[in-house]
């Protein structure tokens, strides 16, 4: 088996986040969203230490350097991270790009000998960049190879995906990830189809399920089966549940971790994970009185999610779907 489906998961489709093109001032990285929302809230300084642990194109690590902030890039994709390199290079040793999953931040800090970070940034989404380059395989827009990898060295493939998972598995991955009513019907269909063809290209997956679902709306028929293949292939929930974990451990007493999600299935596990552990006493009903949350390890700074303005949703359609949740790691915990 090449994929665990047993993911208690649900996602509402973001359209957005597989339509918009790169923006032409951004660097050929996608805008960072929430820009001034996140300086606010992680407040970088000279002497602080910031993990950008999903460095992207280097918009906010740009920002928080130039607060004088140190600044820990991590990021999988070696294209973002030659890109962010060569863009933030003015900043010189204020700047550490590192090639890692965000979930590995432990063993990032300790090869470069720092115990913990003051501040800890995720920024969970698809890069324009990745989106808008046929060969990723993340899109339809263009045709491309059935890829869908944010790091080249994950050894799976969406197409070894489609190909070689069973029906069963395929509609357990479109219905939990994608969120995708017709999931077992379009299973069913690739699994009948590829004993045939096999399906290595985007566009040839996506037009095959335009047969197989009706166009009924705006949002393309194969959008929730391409974001449910994405997670599946990148394991981002997985990736997610280990990430959380290793940031507690990593920011330090009175550090913060500031999240951007844009799907449901992300953000209700951010959510749930910090408002978990920013409760001092929990109670059960078989309890004779509340016990202490062994759990207790954050103050929550946003009470609710933190979504873009009217005038950044104009000027930047992928921030529609953004949401910022932003916590402070305990001092005496």
């Amino acid at each position: 088996m090449i994929f665990d489906t047993a993911l208690p998961f649900s996602a509402t489709i973001e359209p957005e986040e597989y339509f918009m093109p790169a923006d032409p001032h951004s660097h050929g990285y996608h805008l960072p969203v929430l820009l001034s929302e996140v300086v606010e809230h992680i407040a970088p300084a000279p002497g602080k230490i910031v993990a950008d642990c999903t460095l992207g194109g280097g918009g906010h690590s740009e920002a928080l350097l130039q607060a004088g902030a140190r600044v820990i890039g991590i990021d999988q994709d070696p294209e973002a991270l030659l890109h962010a390199s060569q863009r933030l290079a003015c900043y010189g040793d204020l700047f550490t790009p590192v090639q890692a999953s965000y979930h590995e931040i432990e063993s990032v800090l300790q090869t470069l000998g720092i115990a913990h970070v003051d501040a800890i940034l995720a920024d969970l989404g698809v890069s324009s960049h990745q989106l808008d380059t046929p060969e990723r395989g993340f899109s339809f827009q263009r045709d491309g190879a059935l890829d869908m990898r944010m790091s080249p060295l994950n050894p799976v493939t969406a197409a070894d995906l489609v190909n070689t998972a069973s029906e069963e598995q395929l509609s357990i991955i479109f219905r939990d990830l994608g969120d995708e009513p017709a999931a077992r019907r379009v299973a069913a269909r690739i699994v009948r189809e590829r004993a045939n063809t096999p399906f290595t290209h985007t566009l040839q997956l996506a037009e095959f399920i335009s047969t197989v679902i009706p166009k009924r709306s705006r949002i393309h028929p194969a959008t929730r089966v391409f974001q449910a293949l994405r997670i599946a292939v990148n394991r981002e929930l997985e990736v997610l549940e280990a990430g959380l974990d290793a940031f507690t451990r990593a920011v330090a007493p009175g550090g913060r971790i500031a999240l951007i999600t844009f799907h449901s299935g992300e953000d209700r596990r951010v959510k749930h994970f910090f408002k978990d552990r920013a409760v001092e006493f929990i109670d059960r009903p078989e309890w004779p009185s509340q016990r202490k949350n062994p759990l207790y390890q954050f103050r929550l700074i946003t009470n609710r999610a933190v979504v873009a303005g009217e005038l950044e949703q104009r000027t930047n359609p992928r921030s529609r779907s953004a949401k910022l949740r932003v916590a402070e790691r305990l001092t005496h915990n």
